[in-house]
């Protein structure tokens, strides 16, 4: 897997579903990468307002139990 062997720990898209969701049972992309412990970050917007530069992404969650998706403040410090 590409995003595994780059080292990717977060896959982060804008749009609603890393998955296709024309299929209702099937979440192909999202049991791949959890399986290899990536984190996945839905919803995005505005990326393409980050520079082409290092930064740190933070996704800061509510707290919640017992759920499988939640909403998280998401943002990202550019570093120097």
């Amino acid at each position: 897997m590409y995003l595994r062997d780059q080292g990717a720990l977060l896959v982060g898209i804008d749009s609603h579903n890393i998955d296709d969701t024309r299929t209702r049972n099937s979440r192909p992309v999202h049991s791949e990468l959890l399986k290899h412990e990536i984190l996945i970050a839905e919803h995005l917007c505005g990326l393409e307002q980050l520079p082409r530069a290092p930064l740190r992404f933070s996704a800061v969650p509510p707290k919640f139990k017992g759920v499988g998706t939640f909403p998280v403040r998401a943002f990202a410090r550019i570093l120097t």
